[in-house]
């Protein structure tokens, strides 16, 4: 506490030093490309550039239950883009994702490749590209964006306040995590409500709200993110925790949230996916690589 009251912010602010804590050598208060790189191309309609951070497990999901109802055209390359070592900040990433963020999709199953930005409207572009986990009954469907716009909306107060000040500032700040657990704790009652009354966040159906919201949510239920479940004590929020666990059932879930993903348990890790048969031939000189933060 005393950190923040001894603190007089200047009268104009300037970038004089580093940030501190994980992120401070990818943090910088201006955009565009920081050196030349241009992205790889694959075989696949899909080519999608990432890291299996809950934003980037979003859409390697996604695409993995496209998959599982046959739709081929789903089929896709997933590119690791490790924002540990500024990989975002390539050319050829940045002319897909002027945000410099992960993940970042260019579909190319047209004479025009497409570059689609920002997970939830990747999930957005390819649910209505395939017809499938967007209802289209007026309703519904609005009650279905309705609660992806609330997870958009949401998670940086997850991931970039609490998820922050509580893992990665380089030091504990009491404000800051009581500020950020309260309103972690306000949005799973809001699911935990939500989800007494319904079996999905949408309603009966699996759509892509909750595929949108698993990986953060749901991921922090199981104890998957931070390291905080008994902090916050997740455990409590039993209409979560029901649909949590019906969804990290769902066999393309598995394999989607292992997309990427260059922490935790290498048996949990699938650097890079370019055919369905990567899940079944991993190696640990496969998953060999260098890590990455765990969330972005």
């Amino acid at each position: 506490m005393s950190e923040s009251s001894e603190y007089v912010p200047p009268k104009v602010w300037s970038w004089n030093k580093a940030s501190g804590g994980r992120f401070a050598n990818i943090n910088r208060p201006i955009a565009g490309p920081m050196h030349d790189k241009e992205l790889p191309v694959g075989r696949h309609p899909m080519q999608l550039y990432s890291l299996g951070t809950p934003n980037g497990q979003k859409v390697t999901i996604m695409l993995e239950e496209l998959l599982a109802l046959g739709h081929a055209g789903a089929d896709y390359d997933a590119w690791l883009i490790n924002i540990g070592k500024g990989d975002q900040f390539g050319s050829g990433f940045v002319a897909a994702n002027p945000n410099s963020k992960i993940p970042a999709l260019v579909d190319r199953s047209g004479p025009t490749p497409i570059r689609v930005f920002e997970s939830g409207a990747i999930l957005v572009h390819l649910a209505e590209k395939f017809g499938a986990f967007l209802p289209k009954e007026v309703a519904a469907r609005a009650e279905c964006l309705s609660w992806l716009f609330w997870q958009m909306g949401s998670a940086p107060y997850l991931g970039g306040g609490f998820g922050h000040f509580y893992a990665y500032a380089p030091t504990k700040m009491e404000y800051a995590i009581d500020r950020f657990a309260m309103e972690t704790k306000r949005q799973l009652d809001v699911l935990d409500r939500r989800l007494a009354e319904s079996h999905y966040l949408a309603g009966a159906d699996y759509t892509i709200a909750d595929i949108a919201v698993w990986p953060w949510y749901g991921g922090l239920a199981k104890g998957l993110l931070y390291g905080a479940g008994e902090f916050l004590s997740v455990k409590d929020y039993a209409n979560v925790q029901r649909w949590a666990d019906a969804i990290n059932a769902r066999p393309a879930v598995k394999r989607g949230r292992i997309v990427n993903r260059v922490q935790g348990d290498p048996a949990q890790q699938l650097h890079e996916r370019h055919d369905a048969s990567d899940f079944d031939l991993r190696t640990q000189d496969k998953l060999a690589a260098g890590g990455a933060p765990a969330a972005d």
